[in-house]
């Protein structure tokens, strides 16, 4: 067994009875799907040895879970410049540059991050597919989490849903925007009649965005946005509703006066690490063009 495709646990007295899938499904949140992989082959052992996930536990107990199962790549690799931020057995994250597209489309065949990371994993002797946790829109800059397994995508899709995931964003707003700090509880859907535009609706899914303002300066604000919800394009619409859209987003009403792309940077991506419980934040630094307008005007 490898230590590093390994998830273990000692059960307690409450464990005591209990079936092995029933202690992987409901304390520690492993997916039904995940679940069903692990029934394929010996992937499941009690104090060392071979066990099945239906078998029944006993306190003490050290139930070890092979959580790194052998996958192709589902994207080609490509070598292409990297930045990685964090990267452990199960998890990888870097930080990605504006303009760079997070997975391969029609339009977009080649140079994606996903060609980035296949590319980086190949060049180690490494194989599985491209699983982002993560996602941020092509001229957005900064954090990305990308899952090295389907168990380490399916543990951080169950923290987002009880919104045990903090994410962070550096934005540039327009004009002297009047709050030090608050909320957006704006709902937001699909503009009609459009296949990219959002917009601000009662009818729309529920978004809800916090801001804090850091810094004023002529002509524009620095400001952190935590986002609570993440439907698409959720800063740029509440930034626009509120009457003061980011910088260098043309597609909501903001100025290309200072930039050329949204002024949006995801800075902070914070989680509990399912494997050591442990909190973990993982930050990328401003890039160039957003660090110019915050240190050339102060």
């Amino acid at each position: 067994m490898n230590a590093n495709k390994l998830f273990t646990y000692t059960l307690t007295p409450e464990d005591d009875g209990r079936k092995y899938q029933d202690i992987l499904l409901r304390r520690f949140h492993f997916s039904r799907k995940v679940l069903q992989k692990l029934k394929v082959g010996e992937n499941v052992w009690i104090d060392g040895k071979f066990t099945y996930l239906t078998a029944r536990g006993k306190t003490g107990q050290t139930l070890v879970v092979n959580i790194l199962e052998e996958e192709p790549a589902t994207v080609s690799g490509e070598t292409l410049p990297i930045e990685i931020l964090f990267e452990d057995e199960i998890f990888l994250a870097v930080n990605k540059p504006p303009g760079q597209v997070i997975h391969p489309n029609s339009r977009y065949r080649t140079g994606t991050l996903a060609n980035a990371v296949v590319g980086y994993w190949e060049s180690k002797g490494e194989t599985r597919p491209f699983r982002p946790v993560s996602r941020i829109d092509r001229n957005t800059s900064g954090v990305v989490l990308i899952a090295k397994s389907r168990y380490a995508h399916q543990q951080l899709a169950a923290l987002s849903i009880r919104n045990k995931v903090e994410k962070k964003y550096l934005g540039i707003v327009e004009g002297n925007f009047p709050l030090e700090q608050g909320e957006w509880p704006l709902p937001i859907r699909l503009k009609s009649g459009s296949k990219i535009v959002r917009e601000v609706h009662p009818d729309g899914q529920s978004a809800l965005t916090l801001f804090r303002t850091l810094q004023h300066y002529p002509g524009y604000t620095l400001m952190e946005f935590t986002l609570v919800t993440g439907r698409t394009h959720q800063i740029r619409v509440h930034a626009q509703a509120a009457g003061h859209p980011l910088l260098g987003d043309d597609l909501y009403s903001g100025s290309m006066k200072y930039m050329q792309r949204q002024a949006l940077h995801c800075y902070s991506y914070g989680f509990t690490h399912p494997l050591n419980m442990q909190p973990l934040q993982i930050q990328a630094p401003v890039p160039a063009d957003i660090a110019m307008l915050i240190q050339s005007k102060k």
